[in-house]
């Protein structure tokens, strides 16, 4: 079976910021509301993918259960990224010790 790829663009949603920290690991606070949010666009996106690939053929940017895809993806980002940052733990011990700058 041929495997077939398309690239997501990264929507404009996600704060520019967040994109330029590629790679580093700053954990999120998220609330339940958040939480469950993240589940629900999580599943609809793994279903939508899921009968993409199983249905086979070539993908195209203009297939509208590809903008679908695009679309939650870009909501997920969204939701994700307006919940705070965790300081991390160098943040808290300086915070603790009353250092700053640290």
């Amino acid at each position: 079976m041929a495997a077939t790829t398309t690239s997501f663009p990264i929507a404009a949603s996600a704060p520019a910021a967040a994109l330029r920290r590629v790679g580093t690991s700053r954990r999120r606070r998220l609330d339940v509301q958040a939480g469950r949010a993240l589940e629900i666009l999580g599943h609809a996106i793994e279903y939508l993918t899921d009968e993409l690939v199983h249905e086979g053929g070539s993908l195209s940017a203009d297939d509208a259960r590809v903008q679908a895809v695009q679309l939650l993806m870009a909501l997920n980002r969204q939701v994700y990224y307006a919940c705070p940052e965790e300081p991390t733990l160098a943040e808290r011990c300086s915070s603790l010790l009353g250092l700053r700058g640290a």
